[in-house]
């Protein structure tokens, strides 16, 4: 059964984006386009209570990858198999599993982290991140999101991409940005869609109507969190200070009862973006797109909440070891300044509990050469939590 639904999603030559490491595992979120031996074929007529029992099936007993690409084959039959596999598979936050692009968007599991490491390829300035403990000695190794480092005059960008060949701003594949200032302390996250009704496009010099920009195409980028490096102009010895407002995450996201925004898909096209946006209202609304000679603060209407803030998990002084130590559950075997654990930063009023303020939010640190462990969980998603990690990397000689 499973090497039949296999046979067919790779039909046309698609076996070439399953089988690529260059590509991520998590099935690409766009429209299929139906061929008529898809629509004329049995596996299209299936009756739908037999439809929902054998995805059901497959889906809970393939958990793990690389078998839980079995999941995303169901979906890659037709449009009926792919509307059905999207309503049994769950969010990250319920099933704490990927599988979809856009789980890479949601809210982690609120219990226990979801565990990847970053692989960093210094000749192309390339940060790959992947789902699992360690790397495996095989080609098992499922690719979730990649970065390029691009330096420009004034700031660096790490494009974000759910591919590894492919960081155009153009692709389909682009899904947001990081960006820092001139001394590498401040950074800004944009994301290639809204995460949310209050948020506007970043500024700029550049305007086009909907018109003129590709309808498959993301064209804007939106300010979803700033993170910033406190100096250490003295270069006094302990690990860096860092601080991350995430304008897209309340902190009544933490609170008891409390919930984080959750997209339930991609944008498609860049009329999707423009239904979401503020500057939709209107004939002929005028689309903007980030310069990076331009200065971008996020902008909120009045109905605004207040954002979660993170901060450094307080490390504690080893006499015998004279250094600074986290405890990072064996998940990090080699010292580095760049090795950090986020926590909320709440104030009494917030009435945040003490286990959600000890609680561990994200988790970064280097194993070996090249190699560095993320770990993440509620409320931050793996695309929020590769974008803070990824500031890491940059050059901040003040900082350290």
């Amino acid at each position: 059964m499973k090497d039949g639904i296999g046979n067919i999603s790779r039909r046309g030559g698609e076996s070439k984006l399953w089988r690529s490491r260059t590509r991520s595992h998590v099935a690409p979120d766009q429209p299929l386009v139906e061929s008529e031996c898809f629509e004329q074929s049995p596996w299209a007529n299936l009756p739908p209570e037999l439809l929902l029992d054998i995805i059901h099936r497959v889906e809970e007993s393939e958990t793990a990858w690389p078998a839980r690409a079995a999941v995303v084959f169901c979906a890659a039959v037709c449009r009926s198999w792919r509307e059905i596999t999207k309503e049994i598979v769950k969010t990250p936050e319920q099933c704490g599993r990927l599988t979809f692009p856009i789980s890479l968007k949601q809210p982690g599991p609120r219990e226990s982290p979801i565990q990847c490491y970053i692989r960093r390829d210094r000749a192309t300035s390339t940060y790959l991140l992947f789902y699992g403990l360690v790397p495996s000695e095989g080609e098992s190794d499922k690719l979730l999101l990649a970065a390029r480092k691009v330096r420009r005059a004034t700031c660096t960008d790490f494009v974000i991409s759910l591919a590894a060949d492919d960081f155009a701003r153009a692709s389909y594949t682009y899904v947001g940005k990081l960006r820092s200032n001139f001394l590498g302390t401040k950074f800004t996250v944009y994301d290639s869609q809204p995460p949310c009704d209050s948020m506007i496009p970043s500024t700029t010099h550049r305007r086009f109507h909907s018109k003129q920009v590709s309808p498959r195409l993301p064209a804007c980028n939106y300010s979803i969190g700033t993170i910033s490096y406190e100096l250490n102009v003295l270069r006094t010895r302990g690990p860096r200070r860092m601080h991350c407002i995430l304008h897209s995450i309340p902190v009544s996201a933490i609170q008891e009862g409390g919930t984080a925004p959750t997209p339930l898909a991609l944008p498609q096209s860049f009329d999707d973006q423009l239904s979401s946006s503020p500057s939709s209202k209107g004939k002929g609304p005028l689309i903007e797109t980030s310069s990076p000679s331009l200065a971008v603060t996020p902008v909120f209407s009045a109905g605004s909440v207040e954002p979660l803030t993170l901060k450094n998990k307080a490390p504690r002084w080893h006499e015998q070891l004279q250094c600074w130590c986290l405890n990072f559950r064996g998940r990090v075997t080699v010292a580095s300044v760049k090795n950090f654990q986020l926590v909320a930063a709440v104030e009494p009023a917030h009435n945040v509990s003490p286990e959600e303020q000890d609680k561990v939010i994200l988790q970064f640190g280097k194993v070996g050469k090249d190699i560095f462990t993320m770990d993440y969980q509620y409320p931050l998603s793996a695309f929020q939590a590769f974008a803070i990690c990824l500031s890491s990397f940059d050059t901040k000689p003040a900082c350290e």
